[in-house]
């Protein structure tokens, strides 16, 4: 059976980033063998006229987080997105698996160590780090790097 992962990401909130960003990071982890759990997509059933839909979609991707087996986050951005982040700390909570994905060239930290916030490699171990954080879409089917191995069950 596929592993899950939730595909933490901001792109659902833009048009064109919906488009054409998204559908790469969904196909990248399709062709891994990864059943991707996309959350713009997984509520595309909710009706957003309705009273209490913000509610819904929050619980909607919660309970994704949960019951996914890996989270792959895209945290680009100088903060990155208010929401990916609050995923990522579901996941890391809950000690699931955590990849993260960067390509955007900004540092956003106080430690010499990590490009981002260092609570966001919490969920990594603290020394091989790197093989779980990517910077490119061809990174990501890396035989060499942790998503790969982990698909393939050389990792826990």
């Amino acid at each position: 059976m596929a592993k899950k992962i939730y595909l933490a990401n901001p792109y659902g909130f833009s048009t064109q980033q919906k488009a054409s960003l998204l559908p790469v990071f969904v196909r990248t982890l399709e062709s891994l063998g990864a059943e991707v759990w996309e959350p713009f997509a997984r509520n595309n059933q909710v009706d957003f006229a309705q009273c209490g839909w913000a509610y819904q979609v929050g619980q909607n991707d919660l309970r994704d987080v949960l019951e996914s087996d890996a989270t792959f986050a895209i945290v680009n951005g100088t903060p990155p997105d208010e929401g990916v982040m609050v995923e990522l700390g579901a996941a890391i909570a809950l000690q699931k698996k955590t990849f993260l994905f960067r390509d955007d060239f900004r540092k956003c930290t106080d430690s010499e160590n990590y490009p981002l916030n260092l609570m966001l490699f919490t969920g990594l171990p603290e020394v091989g780090w790197e093989d779980y954080y990517y910077t490119s879409i061809e990174e990501i089917k890396s035989p060499d790097k942790a998503l790969v191995r982990w698909l393939n069950g050389e990792l826990e």
